[in-house]
């Protein structure tokens, strides 16, 4: 079954404006969106595809009045010239074809062309993520499909698992870090992250997981003994208030500091104890450290 898409939703993906995309439906008859009973455009997953490639060849300068005249193999033998061309492809729309297709091997060719341009973390921060977040207002609105956002997220967070296991060993004194997620809270591919952050600069990292609970985090500290803990709290705890919480990880892990980052920590005021600071991200973190 195909998804539907909107006009909205294709110029998130893609990046080209609704405005740019009704000029090319009018003008040049390039695109050619079904249309409800009364008469509201949308789009399928074909649809979507084209708009992609006609974007990526529009981006590498192939004007639109000549891209409207190809046909399928002339369009498709186009699409081959930019993507030898390594320099000139526009590595997002390719990467957002190759998440729509399920082509894993072009998306980790394209991500290691990126990685080899500007380096593996601004890779994460200026490709991944800000490609994450456009994909995310369609997941969020059900235009793609979750296969789409399981898919990108498990390649990704594997090769995060990969870089990581290749830094090499630092003799020593380490800095010591503990970092865990709540319940309820899914972040993981912002803690591999970290954790590859700052286990590259020469830190001793224990990443305990997901849906960690208060005495578990105690319990791990005092075998561990990190200096520092961190955490990510966007949602509601199920249990207790987070107040609480964190007056009680400051009260039974008192030579710990605590630091946290999340959404909750802004919209309920949280005071926070001596040994407890508040993050407002990922370079917060690298910065207070």
């Amino acid at each position: 079954m195909s998804t539907v898409y909107s006009i909205k939703d294709i110029e998130r993906l893609s990046g080209i404006k609704a405005h740019t995309l009704r000029i090319w439906e009018k003008r040049y008859g390039i695109i050619k969106p079904k249309r409800t009973q009364t008469n509201i455009r949308y789009f399928l997953d074909e649809d979507l595809k084209q708009i992609l490639n006609i974007a990526l060849l529009n981006k590498n300068g192939l004007k639109i009045s000549k891209i409207a005249k190809l046909d399928v193999n002339e369009l498709s033998a186009e699409l081959g010239k930019i993507d030898q061309n390594q320099n000139d492809l526009d590595e997002v729309e390719a990467f957002n074809l190759a998440v729509l297709e399920l082509n894993e091997g072009q998306c980790k060719r394209i991500f290691d062309r990126v990685i080899q341009r500007i380096g593996f973390e601004n890779s994460i921060e200026e490709f991944i993520y800000p490609l994450l977040d456009r994909l995310s207002m369609l997941w969020i609105s059900g235009s793609l499909k979750p296969v789409h956002e399981s898919f990108v997220q498990t390649m990704i967070k594997n090769r995060v698992s990969y870089e990581i296991e290749c830094i090499p060993y630092f003799e020593g004194h380490k800095t010591k870090f503990a970092i865990y997620l709540p319940e309820n809270e899914d972040h993981e591919l912002s803690m591999l992250f970290l954790n590859y952050i700052l286990k590259s600069r020469g830190g001793e990292v224990i990443n305990l997981g997901s849906s960690i609970k208060a005495e578990d985090l105690i319990s791990a500290c005092q075998i561990f003994k990190p200096d520092f803990t961190f955490t990510i709290i966007n949602n509601s705890l199920r249990d207790d208030s987070l107040q609480v919480y964190v007056d009680f990880l400051s009260l039974h892990l008192p030579r710990v500091t605590h630091l946290y980052s999340g959404f909750q920590f802004v919209k309920q005021s949280i005071i926070l104890k001596d040994n407890c600071k508040y993050v407002e991200s990922l370079n917060a973190v690298q910065e207070y450290l």
